[in-house]
């Protein structure tokens, strides 16, 4: 049976904290135990480097982050588990995605717009203190997806457009050198733990208020009596609406131990009682954690081999391969091979002058689709709700089965010059698609024969 390949990045930068592992380490690693799923797990070390110039921050990072995803339960035996930087072919297929990726979809990414925003109110040069590796971000993450032609990555809604991007130049670079690419799909986390700081404000090293996850015990309890509460006495009811502490409670209790704690912030416990009831619900969590991470943090040599056997079993399965395919396809072949490279770069050149579907996503939230001839918009469809309708469409009118009226009915108005067209241009699409399939169905029974 086919798995899915579910993708998720680590951001290594800062030590983890409560929040990092409620509200991602936690949940990521159960969904690693579904079946038919097959799990990759990555160190994002190289994207790291776009914000930290500091190699020994940079390398010990990397160390607490692996040592704590494996001492919560990660299983590299079942997962995929490794260092981005050791998958030498991602920097490859970034520099081939950069080839085909438009440089007016980078201008529109969420960070680097926020960074030219932030420029401007400050009366500076539009791209002053902004690396390339802030701009070409989307391009590498897009590499990192690809490279192993993920079907979902885990992100939150502030991360759809990198999903959307991915897709853009994998459409790209299909429709330019042949279908390589599986269009990934984001599988949004609408229910991501969200743990508030000892400040009450969203737990996050740049507000400087967290709690490290590994913190030894009389730290880990020091901070836990240091959350902000308000001065309600010892007996005078408590709300647990926006209460920090229970928040945080309620993120490591069973739904049992909630409704409890929830019954004595009616009867007025006093906020030192509660946050003795916390550390001691945290503690009893982390504590066997903790003696893991502590175990591995010993062993460095452990965890640097677990990544180099990850990285060397997942190229040897998947980027290689990739690579070689994609290499042929856009013409570093061996010369040796010159007529045969020509003769199919021919083809190429054939297929890449075809009209074609693109399908896209804007910043409205509605999924959208054009037909294209070469620079020439020829329809420009209406915004969907979710792309499902759109594929239907798009797949039927590559099988020559939608009628024109159809397709006109999903678009903006054209005018009657414009409908012949369009008319032409599915025409042709829909007798590429037919050629295509004819010749591979005639190989398969080629090669069933011999």
């Amino acid at each position: 049976m086919t798995q899915t390949r579910v993708l998720t990045g680590i951001t290594t930068s800062g030590t983890p904290h409560l929040g990092n592992y409620v509200g991602a380490i936690r949940p990521a690693i159960a969904a690693s135990r579904t079946p038919q799923v097959e799990s990759y797990y990555f160190l994002a070390d190289l994207h790291a480097l776009i914000k930290v110039q500091e190699p020994e921050r940079v390398q010990r990072s990397t160390l607490e982050i692996a040592a704590a995803w494996l001492a919560c339960g990660l299983d590299p035996a079942t997962v995929w588990f490794y260092r981005q930087s050791e998958i030498v072919e991602i920097p490859e297929l970034a520099w081939f995605l950069t080839c085909v990726a438009g440089k007016g979809i980078l201008n529109r990414a969420h960070a680097y717009k926020a960074a030219v925003d932030k420029n401007r109110e400050e009366g500076e040069d539009d791209d002053a203190g902004i690396n390339a590796g802030l701009f070409m971000y989307p391009v590498l993450m897009s590499a990192d997806i690809l490279v192993f032609n993920a079907h979902k990555v885990p992100v939150g809604r502030d991360q759809i457009q990198h999903i959307e991007m991915a897709r853009d130049f994998a459409q790209r670079f299909n429709h330019l050198y042949g279908e390589h690419f599986v269009l990934p799909e984001a599988l949004i986390e609408e229910n991501v733990a969200t743990l508030p700081g000892l400040d009450g404000r969203k737990m996050s090293k740049s507000y400087d208020n967290t709690i490290p996850l590994f913190a030894p015990r009389d730290q880990l309890k020091r901070l836990i009596y240091s959350i902000v509460t308000d001065s309600r006495l010892p007996g005078e009811p408590k709300d647990t609406e926006g209460s920090a502490l229970f928040q945080i409670y309620q993120a490591f209790a069973s739904e049992e131990e909630t409704q409890a704690m929830r019954r004595a912030f009616a009867d007025g416990i006093a906020w030192g009682e509660a946050k003795q009831a916390l550390f001691e619900r945290i503690d009893a969590e982390i504590t066997p954690l903790r003696e893991k991470y502590e175990d591995l943090m010993a062993r460095p040599q452990d965890i640097e081999a677990i990544l180099i056997d990850g990285a060397r079993r997942v190229r040897e399965r998947y980027g290689v391969g990739m690579m070689k395919r994609l290499r042929e396809a856009v013409g570093l072949r061996d010369l040796s091979q010159t007529a045969t490279a020509a003769g199919e770069a021919r083809t190429d050149a054939k297929a890449a002058s075809l009209p074609a579907f693109k399908q896209y996503r804007e910043a409205d939230g509605q999924f959208y689709f054009k037909l294209a001839d070469g620079e020439q918009v020829l329809l420009q469809s209406r915004g969907f709700a979710a792309p499902k309708e759109i594929g239907q469409l798009i797949g039927a009118a590559k099988a020559g089965r939608l009628e024109l009226a159809q397709l006109l009915a999903a678009a903006e108005p054209v005018d009657a010059a414009r409908q012949a067209q369009i008319a032409a241009a599915v025409a042709a699409i829909a007798k590429a698609e037919a050629d295509a399939r004819a010749a591979k169905d005639g190989a398969a029974r080629e090669s069933a024969g011999s």
